[in-house]
């Protein structure tokens, strides 16, 4: 008999929306609307998804005209893991090596472990098309994102990535294989249990939940995620978007796979003081997480007024020369409020 605490659940969830018409203001809309989507067709006409729908061999033949050789990070991990990408048994660390090799390298690996029932899993993640295979985009393009916006290559065996988060919008397009997005939105990270923040296998930190086999005896909260789950299967030529801080769980279906993804800023008219508003997490972390409950209480209700509230309603009664750090801050300011941060931190106090 199976142990009903463990027994595998199939995540259906709803089905994300879909959207069959691409335009510029397809585009506002989907952004603004902070809520994923399924882009059906989207990038179809690639030549690299015309080889993907031939064969991962073709898909291979393809890479291989843009190859510079230059190596990318690459991780292989055993047969008994499954494809699953994550921690070794005490959380000591990983349960796959790291490499680095040229991305038609990997791809002739994926290739040819996926000939076997049993085999390792190897997979290239989150490489620069830019570094690994110039002129690839000026042939596969996507024309509703500036093409200021660099595309990154995932490529592999069928791997499973664990349900994570990144900060910003994400536009990711199939090229070859099937992949199947499970989504959560934001407000569920409270039943997620989210592993470190600072020791994670995917860079980002993790869901500690097995999505296919959820113990609901040690994670019980997971239910209520399960509830709000949002899935999509797609096919060569189609793309997710996926808004920023929403946790996506990525299995790649087939044996050989191939994906390529863009990230950009949602605000690109602000210039953040670091690359990562992560960082501010971390700080926040680090100097409230240890306060007594009313005082922590005390700086959640400044956070939701100076960080959280309406735009405008800290400085409205302030004179806008005055506005500081609370308007928009940008050149000498920002690099002074830079500088100043940089020395609070090298001091420690």
């Amino acid at each position: 008999m199976t142990n009903a605490t463990t027994a595998p659940v199939q995540p259906l969830g709803t089905a994300i929306r879909e959207i069959s018409s691409f335009d510029e203001a397809t585009r506002r809309e989907m952004v603004a609307s902070a809520q994923p989507a399924v882009l059906r067709g989207l990038v179809g006409d690639w030549p690299a998804v015309a080889a993907g729908r031939r064969s991962g061999a073709a898909t291979v033949e393809y890479l291989r005209r843009f190859d510079k050789g230059n190596p990318v990070p690459a991780i292989m991990i055993p047969p008994e893991v499954e494809g699953r990408v994550f921690y070794d048994a005490d959380m000591s660390g990983f349960n796959f090596l790291r490499n680095r090799l040229a991305i038609s390298a990997v791809a002739e690996q994926a290739l040819r472990y996926s000939g076997f029932a049993r085999a390792p899993a190897v997979a290239a993640q989150s490489a620069l098309v830019s570094d690994c295979l110039p002129g690839f985009t000026a042939e596969n393009r996507l024309g509703i994102l500036d093409g200021t916006v660099e595309p990154r290559i995932w490529l592999g065996t069928a791997i499973t990535t664990p349900t994570h988060c990144d900060e910003w919008n994400n536009i990711g397009c199939v090229v070859s294989g099937r992949r199947r997005f499970t989504l959560f939105p934001p407000e569920q990270v409270v039943n997620l249990y989210i592993g470190p923040l600072d020791f994670a296998p995917t860079g980002a930190p993790v869901s500690l939940v097995r999505l296919d086999e959820p113990d609901f005896a040690r994670f019980p909260r997971f239910r209520q995620a399960l509830a709000s789950a949002m899935t999509a299967v797609l096919e060569p030529g189609d793309a997710i978007f996926i808004p920023p801080l929403w946790y996506h769980n990525v299995d790649s279906l087939e044996r050989f796979n191939l994906m390529v993804n863009y990230w950009w800023n949602p605000a690109p008219d602000v210039t953040p003081v670091t690359d990562s508003a992560f960082d501010a997490l971390v700080h926040a972390v680090l100097n409230l997480r240890h306060l007594p409950e009313p005082t922590r209480k005390a700086w959640q209700a400044l956070f939701e007024h100076f960080v959280f509230g309406e735009p405008g309603s800290a400085v409205g009664h302030i004179p806008p020369h005055r506005h500081g750090v609370l308007g928009k801050v940008q050149g000498e300011a920002l690099a002074r409020w830079r500088i100043y941060l940089m020395e609070k931190l090298r001091q420690g106090r």
